[in-house]
């Protein structure tokens, strides 16, 4: 279940963007969106929210998601984007709205036959 948890989370940075070493926001107040419009666009992932503060300068969600896992994320207050998330999983959980399918690449070599990887 360790694993689980861990594969969510480094997904979710991935999908992010970027993994940031500081999930502290820096962002001006005057750039702030409503945490009613963060709201409605987790609402629309599916999340049922139970909170809504500022931590570190950046606004903390606690909720659950459609089936039923506990979320806590982190979002820059100006541009919504997630900073940080983690996933707490129930013990049927399925971690598929959390993890990007993988894909692979396939090339095709000098001599004509197909080769699979991320290096031609």
């Amino acid at each position: 279940m360790t694993l689980l948890r861990t594969c969510a989370v480094l997904a979710a940075l991935v999908a992010s963007g970027a993994a940031f070493a500081d999930t502290d926001c820096t962002d001006p107040i005057a750039q702030w969106k409503p945490h009613e419009t963060l709201r409605q666009e987790v609402e629309q992932r599916g999340w049922a929210v139970q909170r809504i503060k500022v931590d570190d300068g950046c606004y903390q969600v606690r909720a659950t998601d459609r089936k039923g896992n506990k979320v806590k994320a982190k979002f820059s207050p100006a541009s919504l984007k997630i900073r940080s998330l983690q996933v707490e999983f129930g013990p049927d959980a399925d971690a598929s709205d959390y993890i990007p399918p993988v894909q692979q690449d396939t090339h095709i070599r000098g001599d004509g036959r197909m080769r699979k990887g991320n290096t031609p």
